[in-house]
């Protein structure tokens, strides 16, 4: 489908953001980083976790109290081969690129390193912290829980999180293998993008409390948080589409998350207290980096790696498919679409960033203001 939604140029927008985080109190340092990690979602076409998410998952939660602008991590406990890390509920994506950092360093001494992060917050698409280790030649591994809205195989009362199991591998050729998605069949933020552009939501990816489905998108995003709906684990309904399948893959994602370090899962990850009030969401992420070079090294693995790839996309098509697509290929032609085009906004977002900036007295005029 052609796009008619107006291209900002990256250098703009992520100029604009840095300075929307910093006028929110975040240090510039660390509001680049945030700034990369959302871009970046846009950049491999994952619009749900980009511009999309930057007003309401991370400004407005400065803003209520519920994400603290400055991040304060603590080393818990750290070892040659792991770290656990505190991140006082500052912002999920600064703690992360801390952690990775170490685990990078440790990984190309050791062979392997692990970590842990606790009383955190949303750390934006899995997907970036795992390329981080395969830009080092390495392997990266990670998860993380978030608030509940996910339902077990035969339930309907949201348990876990999307939960995302993502891992990304070096290869030969122009991108990684890079496989980053939910364990549920859809996620929140593809539910906000979809109700943003005014779309419903495909029918069977949403349980009811009486069973049936839903697909008004706006209706299921607040019926969630009324717990009056869930999202279902990969599978769907049941076990006869594998259902449980998913469901196992959440709860393998919310015990890594939550008991490496000893924090809260679940229920506990509501942002609400006992009262019903906000409070801190204090979310858990894992991350482990594996160094090819510690077994049969880097170029062998890159090389069967991509031949792995090469041999699936080169496999016989189904009746009517134009091509099969290996796990991260289709995030690389999103890239080389937009690279020289910028980011296309919406006119959702397009009428929060006039409202941020004139919010926080910026300098900023957009081409689609013209």
């Amino acid at each position: 489908m052609e796009e008619t939604r107006p291209y900002v140029a990256w250098e703009l927008v992520s100029s604009f953001m840095v300075d929307v985080f910093k006028a929110y109190g975040v240090p510039e340092e660390d509001a680049k980083i945030c700034t990369d990690v959302l871009l970046e979602s846009d950049r491999r076409g994952i619009e749900s976790h980009g511009c999309n998410r930057f007003k309401p998952i991370y400004l407005d939660r400065i803003k209520n109290g519920t994400l603290l602008p400055v991040t304060n991590i603590e080393i818990v406990k750290e070892t040659p081969t792991t770290v656990v890390m505190d991140a006082n509920n500052g912002m999920g994506m600064v703690a992360s690129y801390r952690m990775m950092e170490k685990l990078i360093e440790k990984a190309g001494e050791f062979g392997m390193a692990g970590g842990a992060v606790f009383n955190s917050t949303h750390y934006g698409i899995a997907g970036y912290w795992t390329t981080m280790a395969e830009k080092a030649g390495m392997i990266g591994i990670s998860g993380t829980n978030a608030r509940p809205s996910v339902a077990p195989t035969f339930g309907v009362e949201p348990m876990m999180g999307t939960n995302p199991l993502t891992f990304t591998m070096p290869t030969d050729e122009d991108f990684p293998f890079n496989f980053d998605c939910a364990t549920s069949t859809i996620q929140n933020g593809k539910l906000e993008f979809y109700a943003r552009m005014g779309k419903d939501a495909p029918a069977g990816l949403v349980v009811t409390r009486d069973g049936s489905t839903e697909t008004d998108s706006g209706k299921i995003l607040s019926d969630m948080r009324a717990g009056k709906c869930a999202l279902l684990p990969l599978g769907g309904i049941g076990e006869e589409t594998g259902g449980f399948k998913g469901y196992g893959f959440t709860a393998i994602v919310e015990i890594l998350s939550a008991a490496l370090a000893g924090g809260p899962f679940m229920k506990g990850l509501s942002g609400k207290d006992a009262d019903g009030n906000n409070t801190f969401y204090r979310l858990g992420h894992f991350f482990f980096v594996i160094n090819p070079e510690f077994f049969m090294g880097l170029d062998t693995f890159r090389h069967t790696a991509g031949e792995i790839c090469r041999g699936l996309r080169a496999s016989e098509k189904a009746p009517g498919a134009e091509r099969i697509y290996t796990a991260g290929e289709k995030e690389h032609i999103a890239w080389q679409e937009r690279k020289d085009r910028g980011v296309p906004l919406g006119e959702a977002i397009q009428r929060e960033f006039i409202a941020l900036r004139d919010e926080c007295g910026l300098n900023y005029r957009f081409p689609f203001e013209d």
